[in-house]
């Protein structure tokens, strides 16, 4: 490979700002890393070019431990955004700096120099100054002088953001030209989606300093396994599903999956399907529709911007409705809305104007593999479940997953300890507040068929550190599963604790390094979660609560397997709890009583993707 990072951290005032990065780039690549502002790419970036060191990790290229080598020395090139041009010098001199300071023969520098300026299309430019250059011309002169001194590796820091959209396009076709014909290693660091489709062969998505997903723009955009990645990469439309026998079911209405997909048809649970605009058909009526038919609405807003026709449709039925990703700032219901996108062609055959009514039908659904799907704030009171459902930090998880927070009063809750049958199914993650008998409510929950719980103290902010323990095997890839589907919304360090009993001879030693080994490859392979991983010896309940109490702002992912091992954890739920925990429950009998609505996550557990067509 040409640039290797492995678990690549960088923090600024103690919060990680790239974190636990780990790629792979291969020779003569061009890789995008794409994001929001702020998530770390450009920190990325500098970090392999040497302009800034890390805090941990190691970064290699072309098989070269680099990780503490200088700029200089690194053979990598460099482009800024704002050009970083020596406004005194010629072109022909930007160009050839770096080959001066390597005290190259004018011969072979004006050869070299020549050489550049026709693969950048400036041929006969070499006298002219910056100033009497294009903004577009400018960046390729900076390209240019980047690639003077034939390094391994070209880096792009944003070098297109300055330029309109014109010559900004032009430019892109001129660097990828450039990096074809070189066959240089290239990473470009953008935030412009439609860019990085040009450009890329493969893109990275990263979030919160986190690395997301890695691959193909094609495979990222059609079968995105975040949603994140499926908001970021274009428009999408979230929605809250239920996985029945007969298929992806809106409301009442269930959509036939395609006979390929995997479809779990012995039990029912909730999960997240993405529907991007494109794939959304509107007619005039049900029967007029060549799709799966899932609501009636209305056209709230219609956009022209040229080829495409942008609408926003407001669903009427309450049933789906209900159904929708879709809240307000302060976390409360708002009008349940479809983003849709027509082609000329269907504007023509059917024409629409604002407040019209229109059926609505879905082409192609892809379902996201996520164990978390929506958040249930359960209490034994209306007050309580309320102020529950406006912590600050469920608040903060549930806007950045787009996803929604639903009110439930359960009057057994406030009598746990005599087990009564709640009164519907539980979906999403229960949420509960941390208080003197929380064992006895997770008990109750966990008998009514809850699979994840979350249970918040009345201060507990969001974390900088997530521990994850797991009882045993069977609750291992549930537990990596949904700390991977949290650790993509939070920005903390992940750390996997591994316990064994006894004091940690000669022999328990080998067996303990192994497991840290599975567990970290599972989550990166299976999951794209990267942690840390410690070993530790003694009682499990006892050293995840020394590890605790170290530090404040922590939070723990417990998994288990029964409801017997709740109640040996059950000195980490004793009141005042000072910290936030995610207790995932996957039975290991049939006969337990969560065993009926164990649901898709099992496949979500081993990475695979579902595409739910017609």
């Amino acid at each position: 490979m040409s640039i290797t990072l492995d678990q690549v951290t960088k923090r600024y005032q103690g919060a990680p700002v790239v974190n636990d990065v780990s790629l792979e780039v291969a020779e003569g690549e061009f890789f995008v890393l794409l994001g929001p502002s702020g998530s770390g790419k450009s920190t990325l970036l500098r970090s392999i070019a040497g302009l800034s060191g890390v805090d941990h990790g190691r970064i290699t290229l072309h098989g070269r431990d680099v990780t503490h080598v200088s700029a200089r020395h690194r053979g990598v090139g460099l482009v800024f955004q704002n050009y970083a041009l020596f406004k005194h010098m010629s072109v022909g001199e930007n160009i050839e700096f770096a080959l001066r300071v390597r005290r190259m023969k004018a011969a072979e520098r004006v050869k070299r120099r020549k050489e550049l300026l026709r693969l950048v299309a400036l041929e006969g430019m070499d006298d002219r100054l910056p100033t009497q250059l294009s903004g577009g011309q400018q960046q390729r002169v900076a390209v240019a002088r980047a690639l003077a001194h034939k390094p391994q590796v070209l880096l792009l820091d944003e070098p297109f953001g300055a330029l309109d959209a014109k010559i900004r396009e032009e430019l892109r076709r001129t660097i990828r030209q450039v990096q074809r014909e070189l066959k240089i290693t290239t990473v470009l660091v953008t935030h412009d989606q439609e860019e990085a489709f040009a450009l890329a062969d493969r893109i990275g998505v990263m979030n919160l300093g986190r690395l997301l997903e890695t691959g193909r723009p094609d495979e990222l955009y059609a079968r995105p396994a975040t949603r994140f990645v499926a908001t970021f990469l274009g428009a999408a439309n979230l929605l809250l599903a239920r996985q029945t026998v007969q298929g992806i079911r809106f409301g009442a209405m269930p959509v036939r999956a395609h006979p390929s997909e995997k479809v779990d048809d012995a039990r029912e649970h909730e999960v997240v399907a993405v529907v991007r605009p494109e794939e959304v058909e509107l007619a005039p009526t049900r029967d007029a529709l060549r799709t799966n038919f899932i609501a009636k609405g209305v056209v709230e807003e219609i956009m022209f911007t040229g080829a495409l026709e942008r609408l926003r449709v407001r669903l009427t039925n309450g049933a789906v409705d209900a159904q929708l990703v879709s809240t307000s700032s302060d976390n409360r219901p708002s009008s349940a809305t479809l983003d849709v996108t027509r082609t000329q062609y269907e504007q023509r055959a059917f024409p629409l104007t604002l407040q019209q009514s229109v059926a609505i039908g879905i082409r192609r659904i892809h379902v996201l593999p996520t164990p978390l799907s929506s958040y249930t704030a359960c209490a034994a009171s209306t007050d309580a479940a309320q102020r529950l459902a406006r912590h600050p930090f469920l608040t903060e998880l549930a806007s950045r997953m787009k996803t929604r927070i639903a009110v439930r009063v359960e009057e057994g809750l406030a009598h746990a300890e005599a087990y009564t049958a709640a009164k519907d199914p539980i979906s999403g993650v229960a949420v509960i507040s941390a208080q003197t008998n929380v064992g006895r409510q997770i008990e109750w929950l966990l008998r009514n068929g809850a699979q994840e719980m979350l249970v918040l103290p009345a201060q507990s902010p969001a974390p900088q550190r997530v521990l994850i323990h797991w009882a045993d095997d069977h609750a291992r890839r549930s537990t990596l599963a949904v700390a991977a589907s949290l650790l993509r919304h939070v920005p903390a360090e992940a750390v996997y604790l591994g316990i064994l009993p006894g004091a940690g001879d000669d022999l328990q030693r080998p067996i303990g390094v192994r497991t840290l080994l599975d567990a970290r490859t599972e989550a990166q392979a299976v999951h794209g979660l990267e942690m840390r991983t410690e070993l530790h010896f003694g009682s499990a309940a006892e050293e995840v609560q020394r590890r605790l109490s170290e530090m404040p702002d922590q939070m723990l992912i417990l998994g288990v397997s029964s409801i017997q091992q709740v109640r040996e954890f059950s000195v980490l739920f004793q009141a005042p709890a000072a910290h936030s925990f995610m207790l995932v429950y996957r039975s290991s009998k049939e006969t337990e009583p969560s065993a009926r609505v164990e649901s898709v996550r099992e496949t979500v557990a081993v990475g695979e993707r579902a595409a739910i067509h017609r």
